[in-house]
């Protein structure tokens, strides 16, 4: 990738810190607990248990950062080669700037989930065929 595309990530150079502290002053614990299932933001939760999780955890930093991106930013799905590179590896098209962070609401997460179970039980039924 080139230093270009990178310039272009938003998560370029972005400390898991400063993305955690972010999210949490903007979303707070509970809509995050919600929204990703992550017991670092139910339990006892502090940006320095969520750092130590996310450190240890490669699939919950990736989903934690995929929510950074495609919530709080507001940037474009990845499509193509894109969408199988993890989220710090990505790059967008020269000139996309990060959006105001979508509003979420506890309905607007149900209505969310209960969208993506249809979506994948619907490409379950579709590969049995």
């Amino acid at each position: 990738m080139s230093i270009e595309e990178q310039r272009n990530n938003p998560l370029h150079g972005l400390k898991a810190e400063t993305m955690v502290t972010e999210i949490v002053e903007f979303y707070g614990w509970e809509l995050l607990y919600a929204a990703l299932g992550l017991n670092c933001f139910q339990t006892n939760p502090s940006v320095a248990s969520c750092l130590k999780f996310l450190k240890k955890t490669e699939w919950a930093r990736f989903k934690v950062e995929n929510f950074y991106l495609y919530r709080f930013c507001q940037m474009p799905r990845s499509i193509g080669e894109q969408f199988d590179l993890e989220p710090r590896a990505r790059g967008f098209a020269n000139g996309i700037l990060p959006l105001e962070p979508m509003e979420l609401t506890f309905g607007i997460i149900a209505t969310m989930k209960e969208q993506a179970e249809d979506a994948y039980q619907a490409k379950q039924k579709k590969l049995k065929n």
